[in-house]
């Protein structure tokens, strides 16, 4: 089901647009705004597995033109969020158990050496950003917001990638960090435990933050751990 137009704004209202992906002119920050909006409404179900949907509605949905909606949905289908059907539309793919395993062969060690290198080479800003990212996963527990998660997991990602320098990690890591946030919101009632989940991303970035390069290849392998020990605790559920 396709929201609102209003609804998915203030959903992704906490977006800044930075222009950051595809240049700083008006219609690169429009392709920015119009591909975090709808992968997170792809990410937090609004638009459901399985599901659907037309550039026209998705234009309809975020309030943003053909053109920027366009270029958005095509850096969606190499992150395997969206696949283009030919004279049909759009498909919201369905969740797939096994590919998600697959997927987290190939994040722990690409990820790995991103989390390393952020700690080895982030700067001072970047350091201070990393400390409030450990804070917000804290205040979503509290909450109990899941999707305030989401929103503070998706900045982390970001920074991490930022901090790392590393255009070869990053073009990995972009193709798997959508898929896994959509799988995490999908099952997490049924398996995962938020506050450890949060606890373990914290550690991650408190670790970075002080430089401690071994401690964040350390705790990025438990919090991975616990997302593999979650996703197979869904294959045994699917089975029941």
């Amino acid at each position: 089901m396709v929201k609102k137009a209003a609804t998915v704004r203030r959903a992704a209202a906490h977006v800044e647009d930075d222009g950051s992906e595809n240049g700083a002119g008006p219609r690169g920050r429009l392709t920015d705004q119009a591909y975090r909006w709808i992968e997170e409404a792809i990410v937090t179900l609004q638009l459901a597995p399985g599901s659907s949907v037309s550039e026209f509605q998705l234009s309809e949905m975020t309030g943003i033109g053909r053109t920027p909606i366009r270029e958005a949905i095509q850096r969606l289908a190499r992150e395997h969020l969206i696949v283009v059907l030919p004279q049909r539309g759009l498909l919201v793919p369905p969740i797939d158990v096994a590919k998600q395993l697959r997927l987290l062969e190939t994040r722990r060690e690409v990820e790995r050496l991103i989390c390393r290198s952020a700690a080895r080479r982030a700067t001072v800003e970047e350091r201070q950003a990393f400390r409030r990212l450990a804070a917000e996963f804290e205040r979503a527990v509290k909450k109990g917001d899941e999707v305030a998660f989401v929103r503070a997991d998706a900045g982390f990602n970001e920074l991490c990638l930022q901090a790392a320098r590393n255009e070869f990690a990053e073009g990995a890591m972009r193709l798997m960090h959508g898929l896994s946030r959509r799988f995490w919101y999908f099952h997490y009632k049924q398996a995962a435990d938020l506050p450890e989940m949060a606890r373990l991303h914290a550690r991650v970035a408190a670790a970075i933050a002080e430089g401690d390069v071994d401690g964040a290849g350390e705790a990025l392998d438990a919090l991975l751990d616990n997302i593999e020990d979650f996703t197979r605790a869904t294959v045994l559920g699917d089975r029941r």
